[in-house]
């Protein structure tokens, strides 16, 4: 059966590695699905879920907030400031997160206020969806 290595990585620790079957993550200019053997690229990533379909026919979940995707003919790294093990969000934070990054929103006071405050609602979202996705499986 053919494989490739995967590596997730965040600024902390080292989220995932292991052996798959196939990789799925959300690309810059939309849905990415990486085989063995792909073509090499270098990309950005946005924030949502990194589904990997391991070796032994299973499913893992990681939630991305954004970052660099490296493919190479057997390797897939996932490199990412914010990376969390499906089975480790929490909805709740996730959601007091969302209330404070609006409320942040509504007061913001400048344009770089509001860009901020922007995309953490949009990483937040994301999030949220991972963690309904993730629950689904």
């Amino acid at each position: 059966m053919n494989t490739i290595h995967v590596d997730v990585v965040s600024a902390e620790e080292s989220i995932y590695s292991g052996e798959a079957r196939f990789v799925a993550l959300p690309g810059e200019s939309g849905e990415l699905g990486i085989y063995p053997r792909h073509t090499p690229l270098i990309t950005r990533i946005k924030a949502g879920s990194v589904r990997i379909e391991t070796a032994d026919g299973g499913e893992e979940f990681v939630f991305v907030a954004g970052g660099i995707l490296e493919v190479q003919p057997d390797c897939v790294t996932v490199l990412s400031d914010t990376a969390i093990r499906g089975k480790d969000l929490d909805e709740e934070k996730a959601n007091a997160a969302k209330a404070a990054a609006e409320e942040a929103l509504r007061d913001a006071k400048s344009e770089i206020d509001l860009t901020r405050a922007q995309n953490e609602l949009v990483v937040l979202a994301a999030q949220l969806s991972a963690l309904r996705r993730y629950r689904k499986k």
